[in-house]
C-alpha cells in the first residue's frame, strides 16, 4: 500500500486529534472534583460525553456525504476547539459538563476522518488503512496524557489549552493541505434509528452468537468501568495527581502498542488464540481482584501492567471471534452491532463507576469490574465445553 500525501497528512490529522483529547483525560476527573464535582457527577460527564457522540456520530457521518468531507472535517473540529477553550475557563463543573456536550455532538472528527480514508483508498487495502487510525491512536496516546498531566502541574487551565492549540492546527492542517473526495453528493436523508433493532434480533434470536456478543459485552463494562474510574480510585487509595495519572497513562499506551504491534501475532502463533483469549481475561481477572490490596505505587504499576496487557490482547481477539460469527456479507452489522455494545457500556460504566467510587470504598470498582470479566470468563468456558460435546 502506497502512502500518499493525503494519507499522511490524515494520520497527523488523527494524531493531532487523539493527543488533543487525551491530553485532558489524566486531570479532568481532579479537575471537575476540585470545583465541587461528586465522583458520580464526573461519571455523569463521561456518561454525556459518549451519549452526545453516541447520537450524533452517524449523523456528523451522513452529513459527510451531503456537504462533502473537508467543510463537515473542519466543522467538526471547530467544534472541539471550542470545547477545549470551554473546558480552559470553566469556573463550575456545569461549565466541564458543557465542554463534554459540545464535543460530543459535534466533535465527531474521527468518524468522518475514516470516511475520508475510505474515500481514498481502493476497497482492496481498506482494511489496512485503516491500520492507519490505529496506529495514530496509539501514538496520540502514548504522548498526549504524559503531557497533560505535566502541564496540569502548573495549572488545569494548561493541559485544556494545549488541546485548543492542538485542534487550531488540525484546522489549519484540514483548510490547507486536504483536497475534497466528495464528487457526487448523496440527498439529504437522515435515518433516526440510533438503534437498528432488527440486527439486534436477529443475532441474538442465535444462540451461539449470543454467547460471543454478551462475552464482548462483559469485557466493555468491565474495562469502562476501570479506566472511568482508575484515577478517583488512585487519588483516594494513593493520593495519586493529575501528573501521576498522565505519566501512567502513557505507559498504558506503551504497552498496547508493543503488545498490538509486536506480540499479539506471535503469541496467537505459539499459543492459538482460545488458549490466548483465556490467559488475556485471566490476568483482567486477577489484577481487578488485587485493587482493594493495593497499597504502594509499585504494586498500581503491576496491577496496570496485568490489566493493560490482559485488555489490549482481548479486544483484538474479541474483534476477530465477532467477525467470524457470519459471512463476509454481514460483518459491517455485526461490527455495528458490537460498536453499539460498546458505545451502552460507555454510558453505563462511568455511571457505576462514579456510584462505587461516591458511596464505596475505592477498591469496589475493581471488584464490580471483576464480576462482570469473571461473567465473561464462564460463559467462554460454557461456550468451549458446548464445542467439546458437539
Amino acid at each position: 500500500m502506497k502512502y500518499t500525501k493525503h494519507k499522511i497528512i490524515i494520520f497527523l490529522i488523527l494524531v493531532t486529534e487523539v493527543l488533543g483529547f487525551s491530553l485532558v483525560l489524566p486531570y479532568l476527573p481532579f479537575f471537575a472534583q476540585e470545583l465541587g464535582a461528586s465522583p458520580f457527577f464526573v461519571g455523569i460527564i463521561l456518561a454525556v460525553f459518549s451519549i452526545c457522540q453516541f447520537v450524533s456520530a452517524p449523523f456528523m457521518g451522513r452529513l459527510s456525504d451531503y456537504f462533502g468531507r473537508r467543510p463537515m472535517l473542519i466543522i467538526s473540529q471547530f467544534s472541539t476547539f471550542v470545547s477545549f477553550i470551554v473546558l480552559a475557563f470553566s469556573g463550575t463543573y456545569w461549565m466541564i459538563l458543557l465542554s463534554r456536550v459540545i464535543d460530543g455532538l459535534v466533535g465527531s472528527n474521527f468518524t468522518i476522518a475514516q470516511a475520508y480514508l475510505s474515500d481514498i483508498s481502493s476497497e482492496k487495502n481498506r482494511s489496512k488503512i485503516f491500520g492507519i487510525s490505529g496506529v495514530a491512536f496509539g501514538v496520540g496516546f502514548l504522548f498526549g496524557p504524559a503531557i497533560g498531566g505535566w502541564l496540569s502541574g502548573f495549572g488545569y487551565m494548561y493541559p485544556a489549552l494545549a488541546a485548543a492549540a492542538i485542534s487550531l492546527v488540525t484546522i489549519i492542517l484540514t483548510y490547507l493541505l486536504l483536497p475534497e473526495t466528495v464528487k457526487s453528493r448523496k440527498d439529504l436523508e437522515f435515518d433516526f434509528k440510533i438503534f437498528h433493532f432488527q440486527d439486534y434480533i436477529k443475532y441474538f434470536k442465535k444462540p451461539g452468537i449470543t454467547q460471543v456478543l454478551m462475552q464482548a459485552f462483559t469485557y466493555f463494562m468491565a474495562h469502562v468501568i476501570w479506566v472511568s474510574s482508575s484515577a478517583m480510585y488512585a487519588e483516594r487509595q494513593l493520593g495519586f495527581t493529575a501528573v501521576d495519572m498522565g505519566w501512567l497513562l502513557a505507559y498504558v499506551g506503551g504497552i498496547s502498542i508493543v503488545l498490538r504491534g509486536i506480540f499479539l501475532g506471535i503469541l496467537i502463533d505459539k499459543i492459538g488464540e482460545r488458549m490466548l483469549h483465556y490467559a488475556s481475561v485471566t490476568l483482567m481477572l486477577v489484577g481487578l481482584l488485587s485493587t482493594p490490596f493495593i497499597s504502594s505505587t509499585i504494586m498500581y504499576y503491576g496491577f496496570i501492567t496485568l490489566f493493560a496487557v490482559g485488555t489490549g490482547l482481548s479486544r483484538p481477539l474479541f474483534n476477530g471471534k465477532i467477525s467470524r460469527l457470519v459471512s463476509k456479507k454481514e460483518q459491517g452489522t455485526i461490527m455495528g452491532v458490537a460498536s453499539s455494545l460498546a458505545s451502552i457500556s460507555q454510558i453505563i460504566g462511568p455511571l457505576i463507576g462514579g456510584l462505587l467510587i461516591n458511596y464505596s470504598f475505592p477498591g469496589s470498582v475493581g471488584i464490580a469490574a471483576s464480576v462482570f470479566v469473571s461473567t465473561g470468563l464462564i460463559l467462554m468456558i460454557r461456550e468451549t465445553s458446548i464445542d467439546l460435546d458437539v
